[in-house]
């Protein structure tokens, strides 16, 4: 036929299980065209006939008006040859094998159109608990692998039933092949059990809510494993939670129906709505209002800020709706709503999340009242997301549900890689090609379970994206089990481990995210990581490359009495900067409560079981030990959190004359901490301390950068008061802050940078 012509079209990205073949199908029809398309290990490829003008157009129209779940990379068209016999429609094919080159979406919150349903009393999807469509509901929690088909999910074992099949196989329904489809009639079904395994009669959502209204503490089964949640406003609750589960002061998030009820609890900033009730649905730190905690007793003690979330499932809304008394329509959902409940991971004593419904039987049975489970597997183990507001966008502090497993682009392609993290907050990194995945969330590798969740991890991320790794990247520190497991995994296969060096790690995650190819001064600032010399480091001015990583200057090591015991206690700290000072006598007296504290000042004088570290968390200890705001630690950082918080209570200071001193490459804050051991008020000192530190830090850098920018990673880079003002001090010496920002600056970014360093190992640097 004259003036027809053929193009065979390849989509990449994130374009299965969001709606994308449908999304073609609907376009190729508006513009006239036949053809067909289908899912190939590759993303989606079309095969289109046409008049020219229509081809272009919808050429052009796949990637600027993609569905709202859709991550389209590529789209890349040559002309095909037209057959005879091709059929005069455009139809869906099955899906095609082969091998991956794209990815399963990312799990999001239910939509507005779903939402209408659940809340519709004339709908056959009335408060069920499963309802989703193509553009909403959970993805990589339930995939076994791509492409993304019904077979190769938690949903296999649930055979659609006839309303739910013809959604499922007709093109123009929003529910065309959503492979989690589902109704009460075929589908996953909801039940409550007592704490020794019986189920409880009634309605199990009803139940559920008198449970946590009468002091409760109820196990829900969600998207990537169990929540543990109590009524946020019952102190007797809260309190028998943290004694259950072992948390002592640890703050917990809380969620809410919306944000009208967030309102209430925290002053709203700018850019904060649209992260709560962002598709992801994390959990956003936000600053508390005055009284936040007579309004949620101990939810989050001593801290400026509260993590709060909106529902994400139908499960979650449920709840609320309950509480609401059923109201008809959605309209309820735009008012206040009394109900807020604490919702944490359950994963006692720091082990892995809790999946399975035995499992949870099991391992919770110290801790739960009662069980609300259903019988869709939980196939993929993922913790919320956790994250704040910041200049420009969003700052994690930990990636995990919603955000997991989105790639992030590299500025060129390498060979595959596989980076196995560190020990504190792991993660793991898959390289393929030019695009880098990093793992959800896994946790300290400092108990079986969770080393077994890790490696059950990588498995899993290999296998879903078919990755063969050509090398293996590891962290410098020996004794980790994700070294040990890379030097196995390694040799059993005959490919190259390359260690790299913790701080390197975190600044390569920077220049790799930013896609910065030139060597780079850059501040890494943590708790700890293993130094090329064996030292433990922590404070770091680092000139840092693609595959070479140079030491410019460190701050002042610091002593740690008693070892790692320090790193936990930060009285010790404090108690060896009186040392320094000159003023051990006073050790035994400020910390009285301390049963060790006459026998540290003989340390410190002897030099016994005291190894130096330079690491800038050792600083804020010492500062908040000095300054009375925290003497033992109940959970790591909470020291430097207390002190932030503060600070930003305080308002801003201006530092204080002569609170540091360089000497070379060497930062001493001593002169800070001298003026801190005499502060009587902990607000005013903690304000003074990070005022005069991010002048301090930001002088250091000074003298070996002109102008240009500056990497800033590391742990200590989650201290938005520190970050705000070192910031703003570097600008006035033209130089510009540059930090992650789609993953943690703390150690769940340092996968990627492992990555990124073995990935370019072969390079050449000048």
């Amino acid at each position: 036929m004259p003036g027809i012509v053929c193009q065979r079209i390849r989509v990449t990205g994130v374009v299965q299980g969001v709606g994308y073949r449908p999304f073609v199908w609907r376009l190729a029809n508006e513009l006239e065209l036949h053809g067909w398309v289908r899912n190939t290990g590759g993303g989606v490829e079309i095969e289109v006939c046409g008049k020219p003008p229509q081809v272009n157009a919808l050429i052009e129209r796949l990637s600027r008006e993609a569905p709202p779940l859709a991550r389209v990379d590529d789209v890349r068209a040559h002309p095909a040859e037209r057959k005879g016999d091709a059929a005069a429609e455009f139809v869906i094919l099955d899906s095609d094998g082969g091998p991956a080159t794209t990815t399963i979406g990312h799990d999001t919150a239910i939509c507005a159109d779903c939402l209408g349903e659940l809340f519709d009393p004339k709908s056959r999807r009335w408060r069920y608990a499963f309802t989703n469509c193509t553009h909403c509901g959970p993805r990589y929690t339930i995939s076994r692998g791509i492409p993304y088909d019904r077979a190769r999910t938690a949903l296999a074992p649930f055979p659609l039933c006839r309303d739910c099949r013809q959604e499922y196989e007709r093109p123009a329904d929003r529910r065309f092949h959503a492979e989690a489809n589902c109704c009460a009639k075929c589908g996953p079904r909801l039940t409550l059990l007592d704490e020794s395994g019986a189920e409880i009669a009634g309605d199990p959502l009803a139940k559920t809510l008198t449970l946590l209204r009468q002091g409760g503490i109820v196990a829900i089964k969600g998207l990537g494993g169990f929540h543990l949640v109590c009524d946020a406003r019952n102190a007797e609750a809260v309190s028998a939670l943290r004694e259950r589960k072992a948390r002592e002061e640890k703050p917990f998030a809380v969620m809410v129906a919306n944000l009208a009820s967030a309102s209430s609890l925290v002053q709203v900033g700018i850019g904060e709505p649209a992260l709560l009730e962002a598709a992801e649905r994390p959990i956003v730190l936000m600053k508390k209002r005055h009284a936040a905690d007579e309004r949620l007793p101990g939810v989050a003690p001593g801290m400026a800020w509260l993590g709060l979330m909106l529902p994400y499932t139908p499960l979650h809304y449920l709840l609320f709706h309950e509480a609401a008394g059923r109201p008809a329509g959605t309209a309820w959902l735009s008012r206040p709503q009394e109900l807020a409940l604490v919702m944490t991971s359950a994963n006692p004593g720091g082990e892995p999340l809790v999946t399975g419904n035995d499992e949870a039987l099991l391992r919770l049975s110290e801790i739960a009242d009662a069980y609300l489970i259903h019988d869709r597997d939980i196939v993929v183990r993922c913790d919320d997301s956790v994250l704040r507001a910041a200049p420009g966008g969003f700052q994690f502090l930990r990636r995990a549900r919603g955000f997991t497993p989105r790639a992030i682009r590299l500025p060129y392609p390498g060979p595959a890689t596989l980076a196995v993290g560190g020990w504190f907050k792991n993660t793991v990194c898959v390289t393929r090609g030019n695009e880098a995945f990093v793992s959800q969330h896994i946790g300290d590798l400092d108990n079986a379970a969770t080393c077994s969740f890790f490696e059950e991890t990588v498995a899993h991320l290999l296998a879903v994206l078919q990755v063969k790794p050509e090398r293996v990247a590891h962290d410098l520190h020996p004794d980790f089990h994700s070294t040990r497991f890379a030097a196995d995994y390694a040799r059993m296969r005959g490919l190259p481990a390359i260690a790299v060096q913790h701080h390197h790690a975190h600044l390569a995650a920077v220049l790799a995210e930013h896609g910065i190819r030139d060597a780079t001064i850059g501040l890494a600032l943590d708790g700890v990581g293993l130094g090329s010399d064996g030292g433990a480091w922590g404070g770091e001015l680092l000139h840092a490359a693609r595959r070479s990583c140079r030491r410019l200057g460190s701050l002042r090591p610091l002593p740690l009495p008693g070892g790692d015991r320090a790193a936990r206690e930060p009285w010790r700290m404090a108690a060896a900067v009186l040392h320094r000072l000159g003023r051990a006598d006073e050790i035994e007296r400020r910390f009285a409560d301390q049963p060790a504290a006459t026998m540290l000042g003989q340390l410190l004088e002897r030099g016994v079981n005291c190894p130096p570290s330079s690491s800038l968390g050792r600083w804020f200890d010492a500062a908040a030990g000095l300054l009375g705001v925290c003497r033992t630690m109940a959970f790591e950082g909470q020291a430097a959190m207390l002190l932030e918080g503060l600070a930003e209570r305080y308002g801003e200071m201006l530092p204080i004359d002569h609170g540091w001193r360089i000497d070379g490459g060497e930062l001493d804050l001593t002169p800070l901490l001298a003026v801190l051991a005499d502060e009587t008020n902990p607000g005013r000192g903690a304000a003074v301390f990070h005022a005069t530190l991010a002048a301090a830090l930001a002088d250091w850098v000074r003298g070996f950068a002109d102008g240009g920018r500056v990497l800033g990673a590391g742990g200590c880079f989650l201290n938005q008061v520190l970050v705000r003002g070192l910031r703003s001090r570097l600008a006035t010496h033209g130089l510009t802050l540059v930090e992650a920002q789609r993953l943690p600056p703390n150690d769940g970014g340092l996968a990627l940078g492992q990555a990124w360093v073995a990935m370019n190992s072969d390079i050449e640097e000048h």
